[in-house]
């Protein structure tokens, strides 16, 4: 398309036409090659000199064998003689005629010599320049390239016209010229006529020359409205055949999305289908799963409790038994005091007895809760500690999450028993706060504390993790014989 608007003048139109042809190379090949080619064509006759000789070299890069290279570089050629840079022209002209590859095609040869003859010509070496020219005429006509010869024709037209003061012959000028006007109008080259008319003009100063003046007028006024009317039927052309490709394109696309959509609810029910049976399979293995975790829970917390019971019933119960039992063995018992001391010590183990019980018992998180967490944690007072609790009333345990009340008990619980165990403590204070959305909660003791990294090691350990599953936040803070003391978090 771009090669046909050249041929019609449409040089711009044919830039356009070639842009759009770009995207579609793939690689370096015959065809880049000849886009390239095409775009110095269109920027020489557009007198871009500069930009054609780029474009020339790029078609250069893309030539894989020296006689396809002989092309662009001819065109470079005649692009340095409009620039008058004859000696480079004339240095790439000898280069390619030296090339053996060019006796193969007498109809590039003929182009060469002419193109080298006409540059030493422009260049002032006249003999050596007619010499090439001629040969290269007689060439043309041995082949029969007629549409070659009508730039020879003009070339030697040149050399002969009036404005050559070397070797003026007007009236050979005006046979050459005359003779590319006729082989210009049997091809239709117009620019050719109209540059063979304008030798004839300026060599021709009788009558015949206003006819020449006036058939060249006409001939160029026609070419310019031929050109436009060119342009405006081409684009024309091109943007119906684009249009009626968008229709046919959207026509294709429609029914592939049609086809697309019908097999899409296919594919959806299928999809569907397995969805609700894979989801029927996950939701029985869950409930198995969740049921077998909480039994392995249950058991596992009954085996803690029970071993815990079990130590404490060991570590706080056993000696006292047995101390017990020595006694009544070792003493009259008919004495009043010796019977006394011995109830003291019943009565110790029956305490001792009963905390271990309310210690493992079922936590109540009823309405009774803030009673029964107070009730757990005096019973942590003794001859040695006193235990002071401290508005536990004021929060709102009704709108504390049962899970987190029983961590809260726990983890308390927990404390005393830490604080009974390592504390020696003689004063504890536990007290409660909140602001309507967080429980805050705080205890301290002066005991004999530790250093905080033995922290974990005397069993904390476990209240951290109880806190952080309800996403509460819990911190130690302790020194050896500065107490100890703990600040606890969490949303209600």
């Amino acid at each position: 398309m771009a090669n046909i608007q050249q041929i019609n003048g449409d040089y711009y139109g044919s830039k356009e036409t070639l842009t759009e042809a770009l995207p579609y190379l793939k690689q370096k090949d015959v065809y880049s090659a000849a886009i390239n080619n095409l775009f110095g064509i269109a920027d020489k006759e557009l007198s871009l000199y500069n930009d054609a000789i780029f474009y020339y070299q790029e078609a250069l890069k893309d030539c894989t064998d020296e006689a396809s290279k002989q092309s662009p570089l001819n065109n470079i050629a005649v692009v340095y003689i409009h620039q008058k840079k004859y000696d480079k022209a004339i240095l790439i002209l000898e280069s390619i005629i030296n090339e053996k590859s060019l006796n193969t095609d007498l109809t590039r040869k003929a182009r060469v010599l002419d193109n080298l003859g006409f540059a030493y010509f422009k260049k002032g070496i006249h003999d050596k320049g007619l010499l090439l020219m001629q040969n290269s005429f007689n060439l043309r006509n041995k082949i029969d390239d007629a549409y070659g010869n009508i730039e020879g024709n003009l070339h030697l037209a040149e050399f002969y016209s009036k404005p050559n003061p070397q070797k003026p012959n007007p009236q050979q000028s005006n046979q050459y010229a005359q003779s590319a006007y006729e082989i210009a109008t049997r091809f239709n080259s117009v620019d050719e006529r109209l540059k063979a008319l304008s030798f004839l003009i300026s060599n021709d100063s009788g009558n015949k020359n206003a006819q020449y003046a006036q058939k060249y007028i006409t001939i160029n006024d026609s070419i310019i409205k031929i050109r436009n009317n060119f342009k405006n039927k081409f684009a024309k052309i091109k943007y119906d055949s684009k249009k009626e490709k968008d229709e046919n394109q959207k026509l294709r696309l429609q029914k592939v999305e049609n086809e697309l959509s019908l097999q899409e609810a296919k594919y959806q029910k299928i999809v569907a289908g397995i969805g609700i049976i894979f989801l029927i399979i996950v939701i029985v293995i869950l409930i198995r799963y969740y049921r077998n975790k909480n039994r392995i829970e249950k058991i596992k917390t009954a085996y803690d409790t029970e071993t815990r019971i079990a130590k404490d019933i060991h570590d706080e119960l056993a000696n006292d038994v047995f101390h017990a039992m020595t006694f009544t063995q070792t003493q009259p018992l008919e004495s009043d005091s010796i019977k006394e001391t011995l109830v003291q010590k019943l009565d110790n183990i029956y305490s001792r007895v009963r905390r271990i019980s309310k210690e493992n018992n079922t936590i109540d998180i009823t309405a009774n809760y803030s009673a029964g967490l107070k009730e757990m944690l005096s019973t942590y007072n003794s001859n040695n500690t006193n235990v002071i609790i401290n508005n536990v009333e004021k929060v709102n345990w009704e709108l504390v999450d049962a899970i987190k009340k029983v961590t809260i008990h726990r983890i308390l619980q927990e404390l005393m028993v830490n604080m009974t165990k390592h504390s020696n403590a003689s004063l504890v204070v536990v007290k409660f706060d909140s602001n309507g959305k967080i429980v805050f909660i705080d205890y301290t003791d002066n005991g004999k504390g530790c250093k905080k990294e033995e922290i974990i090691k005397n069993g904390l350990q476990n209240m951290e993790n109880r806190i952080l599953a309800i996403k509460g936040t819990i911190t130690f803070d302790s020194e050896p014989d500065k107490g100890f003391k703990v600040k606890i978090t969490l949303p209600k």
